[in-house]
């Protein structure tokens, strides 16, 4: 049986915790292009959606990154947010080699992780399907249902290394050993797998550090049954997802 999962509460506007983005803005406002490295439909789609449901007072634009040049506003500003976890140098190159072309006065923020949000929708990820306490402070007397985690990233090692940041803010979270692991090169998943395994933890679980829209469907699957671990569902239209987005749009803002 699961456990309830706690989504975040939603935070109040001032001190610390105040809004990532004014409440209005100029009408002139820089544009939000949302730039994914796969189609627009699917999961960018509902990012996108979240985004202007959220922030109302921001035009946000979706495309994708081989559409950015054409996407970008006309002798208006624009802020480009890649809609990945980590800043993968090629998507990011093709990225300012678009903006470039565009002609425009835009700006590239940094990928959105590594982040405590991405690590805070990591774990309700892992809590909606069984695999992670739901509460870190309510339930820690109840045993988790994994022994460890394994962050799943695609584009190699460079990809391991970057994700590396997050899986230690996810092993805070948990309490519980975190790695990372490539799902799409070698040393990957099985390799993280039976290094854990021989340190005692019999019980894993993939959580991909993954939107949705950067891996061949099904390479999750594939690699929790190569393991014989359970998995979570990619990070998605997760609300922190959205809020990142306002964070880097917000961030060009104030600078």
């Amino acid at each position: 049986m699961s456990l309830p999962v706690r989504e975040r509460s939603p935070r109040p506007g001032g001190g610390r915790h105040r809004r990532p983005v004014p409440t209005s803005l100029p009408p002139d406002a820089p544009v939000l292009v949302l730039a994914t490295p796969g189609d627009t439909t699917g999961v960018a789609t509902e990012i996108a959606d979240v985004v202007r449901v959220d922030n109302p007072q921001i035009e946000v634009r979706l495309t994708s990154v081989a559409d950015l040049a054409d996407t970008l506003p006309s002798g208006r500003e624009a802020v480009v947010v890649p809609l990945l976890t980590w800043g993968d140098p090629a998507v990011m190159a093709e990225i300012g080699k678009a903006v470039a072309a565009g002609g425009g006065s835009a700006v590239v923020t940094d990928a959105l992780g590594p982040h405590p949000l991405l690590a805070e929708a990591l774990h309700i990820r892992l809590a909606e399907k069984g695999l992670a306490r739901a509460d870190r402070v309510r339930v820690l007397n109840v045993s988790s249902p994994v022994d460890a985690v394994i962050l799943g990233t695609v584009g190699g090692e460079r990809a391991v290394h970057a994700v590396q940041a997050t899986a230690v803010l996810l092993a805070s979270r948990l309490t519980l050993p975190v790695v990372a692991a490539s799902l799409d090169s070698e040393p990957g998943v099985p390799v993280a797998a039976q290094r854990l395994r021989a340190a005692g933890a019999a019980r894993l679980a993939i959580a991909p550090c993954l939107i949705g829209h950067e891996a061949p469907a099904g390479i999750v699957e594939s690699a929790a049954g190569q393991i014989n671990a359970g998995h979570a569902a990619p990070l998605g239209a997760h609300g922190a997802v959205a809020e990142l987005v306002a964070r880097a749009y917000g961030s060009q803002l104030a600078s």
